[in-house]
């Protein structure tokens, strides 16, 4: 039994009142995600506000062997920040900090609690964004902790991708960087890669260095109407091998378009669609248009609608967004279960078929949509959590469809993380490997106080 008390007192040696509390409250607000996986509360919840805090925080759970869960929106989807052994959660919504941004460079450095809208709305002063687009308004050290992507990958990549630096508070409270400002390096190992998708399990992440890129100069915005799923995705397929620019490109089925219609008050054609986005300048993207109308007719698209009106687009990639609300409101009573799985393009069509056919089979409530440029595909499931056959069902349907794509030579994850949720696949996609991420786990936390039960 750790003998929190002690531990409280400790803490406020060096932290305020304000940012340690024991209120069941603001526990129980530490204690979820957004993901249908149960609660469970931590015992202290500490808001640090820089660095050095972090390492004493570290420090002190070192000692005492307390588990340490790294908090941010709360808004990840396979319980990554639910403190299933109780300890400290600490919070970094306080730390959250523009540090710097280097226009020159294409360069920022910021604090982990920082958000992404209030990042991009700083940046648009220097004509610049960040580009990682997850949907949620979540923390970039989160962002960067589950290595997160989006709707923008296609294009700009994923999280990994945009990271040149971290400063990470390691589990015995040191503190170290992982890279620099340079674009590239050939010096070390690859820590950035290592830390980025650790998932709070190798140490905290209390400073991150980025790159941004230059708004486009014009965007257009689609939707394109098919007949069939399969044929839906197989155009896609074939924009990329025309090498077509495509800044998104975004697959939701008939099911999801019916949703969305209800929730977003829109009046779009219920059949398997492809929402779309070109960026560039003014004549390069009429081009880019025609060529990709013409591909996308060889295979019965039915409709092609172009938006070029800010509001019009707006509207378009809200409606997109938006989806996992526009779920909740449409089956009041039940909790969403998002899947997610990446294969390679070739194998898209074949597995998102599959994965419908499932959602038939097993009588569930659901849609599918994803990032089908990049072979990221998600199921938007709507459960009831008091009914035991349906989540079997619904864990049925989850166990099947990423069996299929770790068959395919894919991966049980593109962008959610692995938290609990992923955790039973691990050995099945990652083999002999696992036991070098394991090793890794115990040489930089050997005590095992950060985030236990996660990932590995």
């Amino acid at each position: 039994m750790k003998n929190y008390k002690e531990i409280e007192r400790r803490l406020l040696e060096f932290l305020s009142k304000e940012q340690v509390t024991t209120n069941e409250t603001v526990r129980q607000l530490h204690g979820q995600d957004e993901s249908y996986h149960a609660p469970a509360l931590p015992d202290i919840v500490v808001f640090p506000h820089t660095a050095e805090e972090v390492s004493k925080i570290l420090k002190i759970a070192n000692e005492y062997e307390v588990p340490v869960t790294p908090f941010g929106a709360g808004s990840s989807l396979e319980g990554h920040v639910i403190p299933y052994e109780g300890g400290i959660s600490i919070d970094f919504n306080e730390m959250n900090k523009i540090l710097e941004i280097d226009p020159e460079s294409f360069i920022v450095r910021v604090q982990p609690g920082v958000r992404r809208l209030q990042l991009n709305k700083e940046l648009k002063k220097y004509g610049l964004f960040f580009s990682v687009d997850p949907g949620a308004d979540a923390t970039l050290g989160g962002m960067a902790a589950t290595n997160a992507s989006g709707t923008t990958a296609v294009k700009y990549g994923v999280m990994r991708d945009q990271v040149l630096d971290l400063e990470v508070v390691l589990a015995n409270g040191d503190i170290i960087h992982t890279g620099s400002k340079a674009r590239k390096s050939s010096s070390g190992l690859h820590l950035n890669g290592l830390f980025v998708g650790s998932e709070g399990t190798l140490g905290c992440i209390t400073e991150l260095t980025l790159k941004v890129y230059g708004i486009p100069e014009f965007e257009v915005s689609g939707r394109a109407v098919f007949k069939s799923t399969h044929d839906a995705v197989r155009a896609v397929t074939a924009l990329k091998q025309a090498g077509i620019p495509i800044g998104r490109v975004e697959f939701v089925d008939a099911e999801s378009i019916h949703v969305v219609n209800k929730y977003s008050e829109t009046d779009y054609a219920e059949a398997p669609t492809l929402f779309l986005e070109f960026q560039g300048n003014e004549a390069g993207l009429q081009s880019d248009i025609e060529f990709a109308t013409e591909v996308l007719k060889d295979f019965d698209c039915e409709d092609i609608q172009f938006e070029k009106d800010t509001a019009a687009r707006n509207t378009l990639w809200h409606a997109r967004h938006h989806l996992a609300y526009a779920y909740k409101h449409a089956f009041p009573g039940r909790k969403l279960m998002t899947t997610d799985v990446c294969v390679p393009i070739s194998e898209l069509a074949n597995s998102i078929d599959y994965a419908r056919s499932l959602l038939k089979e097993l009588k569930i409530h659901g849609g599918l949509l994803g990032h089908v440029g990049d072979g990221n595909y998600h199921a938007c499931i709507m459960i009831d959590l008091s009914n035991e056959d349906e989540v079997d069902r619904a864990k049925r349907f989850n166990e099947l469809i990423v069996t299929d794509a770790i068959k395919r030579g894919g991966t049980c994850t593109g962008e959610h993380g692995v938290g609990v949720g992923k955790k039973i696949y691990q050995e099945m996609e990652h083999k002999n490997a696992l036991q070098v991420m394991r090793a890794i786990k115990q040489a930089l936390d050997p005590k095992g106080i950060l985030n236990p039960g996660k990932l590995l």
